[in-house]
């Protein structure tokens, strides 16, 4: 048994007069169902929203200001659940609708109640089809197209493999659509290996928002935690059955070796800084090779304002990100420290070493 998450693109659900959405969520929906009856636990993240909203009222063209998307996604939304839920109880498979902002899982409560619903969802045999709450949230109508949240999903349900369907047919090391000799890649075997890839977007659809950028990042966050990811051509209508079949996507994305646990990757990937901390030589070899906490003593400068118990990105001195936490005092308190030199005191704790994660990427072994 496999706990697959199953991302599908705005591109593939607009649907054409050779294959309407109707019959692409069918066809989905059959590589779904034969998988669960095999006993495999699936999620759906699912984008689409905006485009039917843009079918069911007759638009033309892509809404361009904030308040017309949300309100166009609220329509097309009703929509897209509707032709789930139909195609899937045709064969006999009931579905949840969970709407989720990326804000929702910043807050480690937040993120466990969500992680303990979809496992309740998934252990009765029930179908979760999660999307951004578009009504509220203008991050993925913007910048992200569900990829990052896909991925956050997947660690949230402790994911075996994340398939990221869509309309390439596999990562290029350029994009293929300018460059005639982009080299088309079959595999990435350490997360390090991504940064090297292009991420040019400008040959993107209009009805999508998300891009080869996104999908990188997702696959980043879900490879640090040990989830298998898939980049694969959602056009082809056998693709997503061969995959969960046992094939692959068009690109894999191999796990890390030694991914982080459910907590840290927590930390490194659903939590949003609000401001950085830079620090001194010593503290950056302390947090990388002593597994340290960070004592006020090793910090240099603050850039930005935060209260305390919010999250912050640690840098050395060059600005370089080294890794993430939550700290126990404010920007304020910690400044007061500094400039303070402590009074001969015990340094105190800023961040404890069990709410800290290191982010730098660490090289490809050879």
């Amino acid at each position: 048994m496999k706990t697959w998450v199953i991302k599908i693109g705005t591109s593939l659900l607009r649907g054409s007069k050779e294959r309407p959405t109707s019959k692409a969520i069918d066809g989905l929906c059959k590589s779904i169902a034969n998988a669960q009856k095999k006993g495999d636990q699936l999620v759906l993240v699912s984008s689409g929203a905006v485009g039917l909203g843009c079918i069911q009222l007759s638009l033309k063209d892509r809404p361009k200001d904030l308040i017309s998307l949300q309100a166009t996604a609220a329509v097309g939304q009703v929509h897209l659940m509707s032709l789930y839920q139909k195609a899937l109880e045709n064969l006999d498979i009931k579905i949840a609708q969970v709407l989720i902002t990326r804000t929702d899982l910043e807050s480690r409560s937040s993120y466990t109640n969500a992680s303990n619903t979809l496992k309740q969802l998934i252990k009765w045999k029930i179908i979760p089809i999660i999307n951004e709450n578009d009504t509220i949230s203008q991050e993925e109508l913007l910048y992200g197209d569900n990829d990052t949240l896909s991925s956050l999903v997947a660690l949230a349900v402790g994911a075996n493999d994340l398939i990221l369907l869509t309309d390439v047919d596999r990562l290029y090391s350029a994009n293929p659509r300018l460059n005639k000799d982009a080299i088309p890649i079959k595999d990435i075997h350490h997360p390090s290996e991504i940064n090297i890839f292009s991420t040019d977007d400008s040959g993107n659809s209009e009805w999508g928002t998300g891009g080869i950028k996104t999908k990188l990042a997702a696959a980043q966050i879900a490879t640090n935690s040990g989830i298998k990811v898939h980049l694969a051509d959602g056009r082809n209508p056998k693709t997503l059955e061969e995959i969960l079949n046992g094939s692959r996507g068009g690109t894999v994305f191999h796990p890390n070796p030694t991914p982080l646990e459910s907590r840290k990757s927590w930390l490194a990937h659903a939590l949003r800084p609000v401001a950085d901390i830079q620090l001194d030589d010593g503290a950056c070899y302390a947090l990388k090779h002593s597994g340290a906490s960070l004592l006020l003593v090793g910090i240099t400068k603050v850039k930005g304002e935060f209260e305390k118990n919010q999250a912050v990105k640690l840098t050395n001195k060059e600005g370089k990100e080294l890794a993430r936490g939550i700290s126990s005092l404010s920007s304020n308190q910690i400044l007061n420290g500094i400039s303070s030199k402590m009074n001969g005191e015990r340094s105190p704790v800023v961040i404890h070493r069990d709410v800290l994660v290191l982010t730098e990427m660490p090289a490809k072994p050879d």
